[in-house]
């Protein structure tokens, strides 16, 4: 039950006849690197992360109860040379690069 002070100092209740309790709450243990355990409460219906961030350290702590979070596979990443390939064939990059190479020799 809540209790606003009203400015003629007496305390109207915001509880309407129809409340319920307290919403369901359940409780987690993280366990950090560092050995630090601790607990986080969460909502009856709250999607439990694998992972929270330890209040002392800042790291990554894992669930006690929980299994290991699924990796994601990495895209490897693309090289200059993926990207040039993927816009022109290899008889256009060599035209280009004798071109390039004619108008260096001119110049010396």
């Amino acid at each position: 039950m809540t209790a606003v002070t009203g400015d003629r100092g007496y305390h109207a209740s915001l509880s309407r006849p129809g409340d319920q309790g307290a919403a369901a709450c359940r409780t987690v243990q993280y366990s950090c690197p560092q050995s630090h355990e601790f607990a986080v409460p969460f909502s009856g219906d709250a999607d439990v992360p694998l992972t929270w961030e330890c209040r002392m350290h800042g790291t990554a702590s894992k669930r006690i109860d929980g299994s290991e979070p699924e990796q994601k596979k990495a895209k490897p990443p693309r090289t200059h040379w993926d990207m040039l390939v993927e816009r022109r064939t290899i008889p256009e990059l060599d035209e280009l690069l004798n071109q390039r190479l004619d108008a260096l020799r001119e110049k010396k």
